[in-house]
């Protein structure tokens, strides 16, 4: 069965036909069903049952707080939520003192009487594209029942979580891909907003240059309903675009290699798809994507950097050895980077991605999300060299739309032989989220190429 999208729920909570803490109780339900006990860090059993309660007195009185009263969500447990532990997914952090304020995006979805379910699992720090974790568990990717693949990361749970059905929306946190690779993954839409878009007050950090969030959902239309109540918005402002008024362009580098022969099965016939339907495309020539690569691999990763100051407590004590090896050896990375070195990529970042938004305009980028489908787990526990391999190609595309500033969606367009998800990235440059989700409004049945969702 279909699981229900959060704008279905939302209309049978104001219509009476749902009560807001039934649906709380049939989430935990559904939690037992899905039978992943790596999926949450931390459930808010107590605290979503009184938001529950009180959705229902609003919803009852004719007065809901918001377009999504009583909806369920989950949170990355990056997110802080009064009272509790934040781990990000790290087994060293297990005994730090609880939170003392929900963080901001938190306390906004409480305004907006969004019920909080609990944390769900992540890498260890955010720290990578896979989602394993060795504290935790690894979250199961629900898409393929027999082999155990990766759910994608670093927002592993929220991934697994939606594509489980157990909750309509999840939360993540996206560095370099870490919402927009586990929605490719988990065949869902994920939407990496532009910085600053939502507050990070609250949110444990990874490169805080770098970090972006946003939600985790079946539809664009759900994506597009939370971030309007996150915003306290009473209504959203993307609404649908014009079909044959969108630019949508093709870049001619990078993106476009080494890819699994079922994503680029995938990427070509949607891109007929849209030929068919009046959709403009045309390919651009894009040399500032391949610039950004010499960058960083020239200077290195400028997340690292930043994650060497935000850990470098931790390094080189006790910590280090409960972190897992993978991530320690990522944020080690930026250990040899000089002062004058992070200044340089900050300056190169800068002059890209002005010369991208020029070159742009405002037209949409559209690429693959991932150069691959979720792939078996075993081989990547197994060998640090494989995972570091797969966990390089994983991030290519996305992390190019962190380092360029770009906002995104990835939306499910096929499958692999073996019914594993591939996934089609939108991008738009900083600041055009609404141009994007309208977009995305316009393009999700087209993208998706069947019946279903969108």
């Amino acid at each position: 069965m279909t699981p229900a999208t959060a704008r279905e729920l939302a209309e049978r909570l104001r219509n009476g036909s749902l009560d807001p803490v039934a649906l709380v109780e049939e989430t935990f339900d559904r939690l037992l069903v899905a039978d992943d006990p790596a999926l949450f860090i931390r459930q808010t059993r107590a605290r979503a049952e009184a938001e529950a309660r009180a959705a229902r007195e609003r919803l009852r009185a004719g007065n809901p707080a918001s377009l999504l009263d009583g909806v369920p969500l989950a949170w990355k447990d990056l997110f802080d939520l009064k009272g509790t532990v934040t781990t990000a997914g790290s087994a060293v952090l297990r005994d730090a003192p609880p939170a003392a304020r929900d963080a901001a995006l938190v306390h906004a979805a409480m305004r907006g009487g969004l019920v909080t379910v609990g944390t769900v699992n992540m890498t260890e720090f955010a720290y990578s594209g896979i989602g394993l974790n060795p504290h935790y568990g690894t979250p199961r990717n629900p898409r393929d029942p027999k082999v155990a693949r990766s759910p994608g990361g670093s927002s592993s749970g929220s991934g697994a979580v939606v594509a489980a059905g157990v909750v309509p929306i999840s939360i993540g946190t996206d560095t370099g891909g870490s919402i927009r690779i586990p929605a490719a993954f988990n065949g869902i839409v994920g939407y990496k907003t532009s910085t600053g878009h939502h507050p990070m007050e609250g949110v444990f950090p990874l490169s805080p240059t770098l970090d972006t969030l946003g939600p985790l959902a079946h539809t664009v239309e759900d994506c597009v309903l939370v971030d309007a109540v996150l915003r306290g918005l009473r209504a959203p402002e993307a609404r649908a675009a014009d079909l044959g008024a969108l630019d949508l362009v093709i870049p001619d580098t990078v993106l476009l290699d080494d890819l699994d022969p079922a994503v680029a099965a995938a990427f070509d016939a949607t891109l007929a798809r849209l030929e068919a339907a009046g959709a403009r495309l045309r390919r651009i020539r894009l040399p500032e994507i391949r610039d950004a690569v010499t960058v960083a691999t020239e200077i290195g990763p400028l997340s690292s950097v930043e994650a060497m100051v935000v850990h470098r407590d931790r390094l080189g004590t006790p910590a280090e050895a409960g972190m897992d090896p993978r991530v320690v050896r990522r944020i080690r990375m930026g250990e040899g980077i000089l002062a004058s070195d992070y200044v340089r990529l900050l300056s190169e970042r800068a002059r890209l991605k002005a010369a991208v938004a020029e070159r742009l305009g405002g037209a949409l980028l559209i690429c693959p999300t991932t150069p691959c489908v979720a792939m078996p787990i075993a081989p990547l526990d197994a060998d640090m060299e494989v995972f570091f391999r797969n966990n390089f190609r994983t991030l290519r595309n996305t992390s190019q739309g962190n380092f360029l500033d770009w906002c995104g969606l990835s939306i499910p367009n096929g499958e692999d032989a073996d019914g594993m998800p591939t996934g089609l990235m939108i991008s738009a440059t900083h600041g055009r989220d609404r141009a994007l989700l309208s977009a995305g409004l316009a393009l999700e049945t087209i993208i998706r190429g069947r019946p279903g969702h969108g």
